[in-house]
């Protein structure tokens, strides 16, 4: 179940209230007269099926509520009750299957923006990743892949390309293109300090590395893996499962080969440098082209599944 917490100017609440009463999966709806100060008007608190949460949230800013009051929603881990079990009921199709385009776009917007915090995530884990590329360690890759948040902007291209945003998809793009970018430049500073300290040497990038060898050898496979770990890593935000982005995060070698470019390129090794940058392309392309393809199955299945159910009005007394 979705919680929508509703700021609405006094001479609209008849309006959104009837909208809510007549919904298909809304339930427990609760009016608060004039409480609101900032914007000033009524508070209507609400809870609706996750399955219809997209097209009550659109009715809401096809009326401007948005712009006039606020919408504000939350998932609810848990609700006890019979009104909500009725609610999902009368809702088509199933709620993890349900996408949630407002709330995809607001957490691909905000996971897709070039921010200090941002490059300094990115920064780190390919700092990582470069210490496991020289130690031939894979726990070091592994923990490195878990840090890097480039999953954010690679999921806002997919949304923006689905929803037609070009400028998500510039800003996503330049968090991409750019964190990448400032980030390999530090850890080649990096290599040099550590080379200087004696912690790093050439010898270390020419050896025989079985464990992270393959990072600078692309080949199908790792496009392969890309595809499955974006259409694994778009289904875990649009059904609200974050958790698996951690499996994501730590089946794809983005990271990894944007750190061993960095290092080889700082000691002019450029086999290494073009194969790292290759297999970094080739998974950046695998997970963009993977979600775009999910989302827009998704939205395809989703549209006709409601198009055979329509759920916008339902009967007075709340029966389906």
């Amino acid at each position: 179940m979705l919680h929508l917490r509703l700021i609405v100017p006094a001479d609209r609440t008849d309006e959104v209230v009837d909208l809510l009463e007549n919904s298909v999966g809304t339930t427990h709806l609760a009016v608060l007269p004039g409480v609101a100060r900032d914007p000033s008007g009524d508070m209507v608190l609400c809870d609706v099926a996750r399955e219809a949460g997209d097209e009550v949230i659109g009715a809401l800013r096809d009326l401007g509520i948005d712009k006039a009051g606020s919408i504000t929603v939350e998932n609810l881990d848990l609700t006890l009750s019979s009104h909500a079990d009725e609610a999902e009921r009368e809702a088509p199709g199933e709620g993890a299957d349900a996408v949630l385009w407002e709330e995809l776009s607001e957490v691909t917007h905000e996971e897709s923006t070039f921010s200090a915090t941002y490059v300094a995530f990115l920064a780190v884990a390919t700092m990582l990743a470069a210490c496991g590329v020289m130690l031939d360690n894979a726990i070091l890759i592994v923990g490195a892949m878990a840090v890097g948040p480039e999953f954010g902007p690679l999921a806002g291209i997919s949304t923006a390309l689905v929803q037609r945003a070009p400028r998500l998809v510039g800003r996503s793009l330049w968090a991409l293109i750019g964190g990448f970018a400032v980030a390999m430049v530090l850890t080649a500073g990096f290599a040099w300090l550590m080379d200087a300290f004696g912690l790093f040497d050439a010898g270390m990038v020419t050896a025989d590395r079985p464990n992270t060898g393959f990072i600078w050898h692309p080949d199908w496979m790792s496009f392969v893996v890309a595809l499955l770990a974006g259409i694994a890593g778009t289904l875990s935000l649009t059904s609200a499962k974050s958790g698996a982005l951690i499996g994501v995060a730590i089946s794809v070698t983005t990271v990894p080969a944007a750190a061993n470019a960095a290092v080889a390129f700082s000691y002019q090794d450029l086999a290494q440098t073009w194969g790292s940058s290759a297999q970094l392309l080739a998974n950046l392309g695998g997970i963009v082209l993977a979600g775009t393809l999910t989302l827009l199955v998704q939205k395809a299945l989703w549209s006709r599944k409601r198009r055979s159910a329509p759920v916008r009005r339902k009967a007075a007394g709340g029966a389906a």
